[in-house]
């Protein structure tokens, strides 16, 4: 993590995209660290937002664009954060995508979004909302503590 922090606010946009996707990394590191070095809040919540936005964007036509090969092919043997995703989303709509941020479950959800072809502009107010909800959060407790 400490290297993503050491390239700045471009670092925070890369750690913050690649950490939308299936690889397993943690944008909030990345985010405290460069708030810890005194780089401008406001810059930093909104660059890591928009990196973690990007990348749920991705997800989301990943999962457009492969619903139907994976619904023919892989149905009966979909990976458990997906079909616990698909579970969730099922129960509780399009405001799940509140919570895309949560680990594990955030972005399986969001390739369900794409799968189940949910509005583009409502996918992306939804999850750009608990997006910046949440680095919002972690800035002011780093900065107020």
């Amino acid at each position: 993590m400490e290297t993503f922090a050491g390239l700045g606010y471009g670092g925070l946009f890369l750690a913050s995209f690649l950490a939308a996707t299936i690889l397993p990394l943690s944008s909030e590191v990345v985010l405290v660290l460069l708030l810890m070095q005194g780089l401008d809040p406001v810059w930093l919540v909104g660059i890591a937002t928009c990196g973690n936005l990007l990348g749920a964007v991705l997800n989301y036509f990943l999962g457009r664009g492969g619903a139907r090969l994976l619904a023919r092919r892989f149905a009966s043997r979909l990976p458990a954060a997906d079909s616990r995703a698909l579970r969730i989303f099922r129960k509780y709509g399009v405001f799940s995508l509140l919570f895309a941020w949560l680990p594990g479950v955030g972005d399986p959800l969001t390739v369900v979004a794409g799968g189940l072809r949910v509005n583009f502009g409502l996918f992306l107010l939804l999850v750009g909302i608990g997006k910046l909800a949440r680095y919002l959060a972690i800035g002011g407790f780093i900065l107020f503590s």
